[in-house]
């Protein structure tokens, strides 16, 4: 499948088989996270990968919008790293995208848990604090996204989008 298609094809699915994800599959996922790119190639961000089915399951908790998470067969957590790049939240919401696609690519889907929320600290604050808590991750990362993966036990049609028109502008804005 090429990139482009498997941006088209990528849908939220919280719905998983009950099948291990192969070694193999969840390497090439975590290599397409670990290898997106980050401003100034600084090391911006942390990859944990979950396949323990016990903080699967505690994972839910961190937001009240995951419980899909405990039925998923693995997670990435992305965090990132301020004392590192100005560039932290960039770097992992592209390292977030680029382990979704190379999900997609391996017959995966995913489901996508915002941690991090930039506009409410307090909630933010509790949502990293959970994750941090299950998942050891030191107090100086930002918990950015979890993502869960499985093989689909569901399917979901295309989805409509406006129009490309009313989005994408040439060389200046149109209103």
């Amino acid at each position: 499948m090429d990139v482009l298609e498997a941006i088209k094809n990528r849908r939220e699915i919280t719905s998983y088989q009950d099948r291990e994800i192969e070694k193999e599959v969840l390497e090439a996922v975590v290599d397409a996270t670990y290898f997106a790119p980050t401003g100034n190639n600084l090391p911006s961000k942390d990859i944990i990968v979950v396949t323990d089915p016990e903080k699967l399951v505690a994972l839910k908790d961190t937001t009240p919008f995951m419980p899909w998470i405990a039925h998923s067969k693995a997670a990435i957590a992305i965090t990132g790293r301020p004392d590192i790049s100005k560039y932290w939240l960039q770097d992992s919401s592209i390292a977030a995208g680029y382990c979704w696609l190379e999900a997609v690519e391996k017959g995966l889907v995913g489901a996508f848990g915002a941690i991090y929320h930039a506009e409410d600290p307090e909630e933010s604050e509790r949502r990293e604090s959970h994750a941090r808590n299950v998942l050891g991750i030191p107090n100086d990362r930002k918990v950015v996204a979890i993502i869960g993966l499985g093989y689909p036990d569901e399917t979901k049609p295309p989805k409509k989008h406006i129009p490309k028109e009313e989005i994408v502008h040439y060389d200046r804005f149109q209103s």
